[in-house]
């Protein structure tokens, strides 16, 4: 009786150990499947909804600072607000190449251009100018230009500042955070130069 009670202990023990060692395999198995998860996300491009609305938005709003910089050349009086808009359109249209770059690799359309075709691109986006607006600028030209371009992208820039804040809060995609936060700090820096030039500071 004493070998039969021990070998009944003996199976009881093995089985409660199998089935430990089933119910680890199985967790385990669960972890790994969510980390494998989490890879093929960041696979297939580690981008997130907020990336792709920053970027379809930034890239209109980009390309209406560089149509409103691009008139500072004929319009412009002071070599200042010349050397800021060229500054500007220098910076901006590489970064709207990039924006384009990652919504095509991410299967997204890049928006149409509507920039200097009478289209309204204000909308809801943040700082953008209306048609009205764009057409006082064109009018203008010489000291009035000057005041008026650098109000006008004073406000387009603020936009573009509180959109690069939404996305560093909210996007996934790494370079488009990263361009962000160069967008908050190129940006940022100069409006407090062009509140300068307008006599605020």
């Amino acid at each position: 009786m004493t070998a039969q009670r021990r070998s009944v202990r003996r199976t009881a023990l093995a089985v409660t150990v199998a089935v430990a060692a089933l119910t680890l395999t199985a967790c385990g198995g669960d972890a790994g499947n969510t980390r494998a998860g989490a890879g093929s996300s960041a696979g297939s491009g580690g981008h997130n909804a907020a990336d792709v609305s920053f970027s379809k938005e930034m890239i209109q709003h980009h390309r209406q600072a560089v149509e409103m910089a691009g008139l500072a050349a004929d319009h412009a009086s002071s070599a200042q607000v010349k050397s800021l808009a060229s500054k500007i359109e220098g910076a901006q249209q590489p970064e709207i190449r990039t924006m384009s770059g990652w919504l095509t690799s991410w299967g997204e359309e890049v928006p149409q251009d509507m920039s200097g075709m009478g289209h309204d691109m204000s909308s809801s986006t943040p700082g953008m100018m209306s048609d009205a607006d764009m057409g006082r600028l064109e009018k203008a030209s010489g000291a009035a230009f000057d005041t008026l371009f650098l109000a006008m992208m004073v406000d387009h820039h603020k936009g573009a500042v509180a959109m690069a804040r939404s996305e560093k809060a909210n996007g996934a995609y790494d370079p488009a955070v990263g361009l962000a936060a160069d967008v908050i700090t190129t940006q940022s820096a100069e409006i407090k130069r062009m509140d300068t030039m307008l006599g605020k500071d």
